[in-house]
């Protein structure tokens, strides 16, 4: 710790050599007054380091000079009317005296040393872990150390951004409080304190002394509790998903977000999108009734929470079965529907008896079988909601092949180089293989997909169908026909003929009918002839 006075014995040397000074100041013959000259003058120098002072008698026929101080002194060198001192560890403001004799008088002259020096220590206090953003923060700045004090400030800085500046109080340490109000932007930036030594009106320049940066972390908490989604009925020993959101979060990255089941942590992935934060799991419980799911989202210093019930229920079946899956036909089956205790069952719309009994239905198995879909359907009340669950099972008629004679004709008749197709099908199961082979020659013709007929396609055709059930057969006659050309051209000929009788016999109308329209007769009236025209007569005049 620096002194921030003079020690005692420099004070009343100081005040002696000053009483001196008042009284002997010597004056040449016509009232000259004659000084010590102290150089530097009032010097500003650095804590602890050695000073040279030099003392100058301005009058003629000078004496000893000598310097009065409580440091360590030696002489330095001397000249006439001057000497030069060295002072060693200056730690302190001091006053200093320099005297001579002059005339036989003794002549003074003062300096004083300011000590600067740079605080020892400067620091910012610790931060809080986490800071509400908008919510009002006080940071301290701790100096220790450092001289002249009215010459020492504390600047507070957001980064390379100063927020603000303080002088240092006198009380050691020190200690400098400015309040900011921190921002989201604020999320890990760094704050720190620099102190400022101002020697710039000294001559000197300004020193600073930044202390080690401190990370502030904001965040911002919103007042709503989580959103949690899932089922609210739960079947036991089945795994159901699980999904808690919280928006508003920032930094969204830095919360915790934890799901649980009762007391069963679940292992849930967490996903973090702008200022969401989610949390999805999935979970299965061994425990039936009502049972309590916790999310509990953790920001900073706050948490938000919220707690749920689910109800957790014990559903048995329903279970379909067939007293035989692959019936052959004419076998009986039995079809049976059954389920947990108070579970109802309905096989194909009819109910069992009385909940927890199962329902059957017996048939025999034929053709019509094959395929038929039978529906299970079970309901459970739990806490007054019903629940369904449903079932079905398919039976296979196993069956000797038939073929469709309705889509199969006995006797087709096609032309020659068209294109047409077999239409034969066959049923049963397991399903068989339809071919169609030409008597005689075994001629295979393509059944179901288009094929050009050709005249020599014509013959008895042997349509059978074969499974490991048994075998159908059935003949198809196909009857092609040619194309000829010479029947061709008669028929263009007779068309011809028909066509030019057809012009013959409407000219002969035309003319018969044009020759109706100009008959004249002659008519004698007195002695001279007249040309008349008449209408045609019909019929009936003729007769008259």
């Amino acid at each position: 710790m620096m002194p921030s006075g003079p020690p005692p014995r420099v004070y009343w040397t100081s005040l002696i050599f000053l009483l001196l000074a008042c009284c002997l100041l010597p004056t040449g013959a016509q009232g000259q007054t004659y000084q010590v000259r102290v150089e530097p003058k009032d010097p500003v120098v650095p804590f602890g380091e050695p000073l040279v002072v030099n003392c100058t008698l301005d009058c003629p026929g000078p004496g000893l000079i000598s310097l009065e101080t409580a440091l360590s002194k030696e002489p330095h060198s001397r000249g006439l009317g001057w000497a030069a001192f060295r002072l060693t560890n200056v730690t302190g403001d001091m006053e200093i005296l320099c005297s001579g004799i002059c005339n036989k008088s003794q002549v003074v002259g003062f300096s004083n040393i300011t000590v600067f020096g740079f605080p020892k220590r400067v620091e910012l206090a610790p931060l809080p872990l986490w800071q509400p953003v908008g919510e009002e923060l006080n940071l301290s700045c701790l100096v220790s150390g450092g001289a002249p004090r009215a010459h020492l400030s504390v600047v507070l800085l957001r980064g390379e951004e100063e927020l603000g500046q303080q002088p240092l109080g006198k009380e050691e340490p020190a200690k400098v409080t400015f309040m900011v109000q921190p921002r989201r932007e604020d999320h890990g930036t760094n704050f720190s304190c620099r102190s400022e030594l101002d020697l710039r009106s000294q001559g000197l320049e300004l020193f600073q002394n930044t202390s080690a940066p401190r990370k502030l972390q904001t965040y911002a908490m919103p007042k709503t509790a989580p959103r949690l989604v899932f089922p609210r009925f739960w079947e036991m020993e089945t795994s159901w998903p699980v999904n808690c959101s919280l928006d508003g979060l920032f930094p969204a990255s830095e919360a915790h977000i934890q799901l649980a089941l009762g007391n069963q942590m679940l292992n849930a992935t967490v996903v973090s999108h702008a200022d969401t934060l989610t949390a999805t799991a999935t979970a299965k419980t061994e425990q039936e009734g009502t049972q309590e799911i916790v999310c509990n989202v953790t920001l900073g210093v706050e948490n938000r929470e919220t707690r749920e019930s689910l109800v957790a229920y014990r559903f048995q079946g329903p279970n379909l079965n067939l007293s035989e899956s692959n019936a052959t036909e004419g076998t009986p089956v039995t079809v049976t529907c059954a389920a947990g205790p108070q579970v109802q069952v309905m096989l194909d719309g009819v109910p069992a008896a009385v909940p927890g009994q199962p329902a059957q239905l017996q048939l025999k198995a034929t053709e019509m079988d094959d395929r038929r879909t039978f529906f299970c359907n079970a309901t459970l009340k739990v806490h007054g909601v019903t629940l369904h669950r449903n079932r079905s099972i398919q039976l296979r008629v196993l069956y000797g092949p038939t073929i469709d004679r309705a889509k199969c004709p006995q006797r087709l008749m096609w032309k020659e180089k068209t294109m047409h197709i077999l239409q034969c099908q066959a049923r049963g199961n397991p399903n068989p293989q339809l071919q169609c082979l030409r008597e005689g020659s075994k001629f295979k013709v393509p059944v179901g997909i288009p094929f050009l007929v050709l005249l020599n396609y014509s013959g008895t055709y042997s349509c059978q169908a074969a499974s490991s059930r048994g075998t159908d057969k059935m003949l198809v006659m196909m009857d092609v026909q040619g194309r000829n050309p010479v029947t061709i051209n008669i028929v263009l000929g007779v068309l011809a003929i028909l066509g030019l009788v057809t012009l013959a016999a409407a000219s002969v109308y035309v003319f018969w009918v044009q020759r109706q329209h100009d008959i004249y007769h002659l008519t004698p009236r007195s002695t001279r002839w007249r040309l008349t025209s008449t209408q045609p007569v019909t019929v009936a005049e003729e007769l008259s």
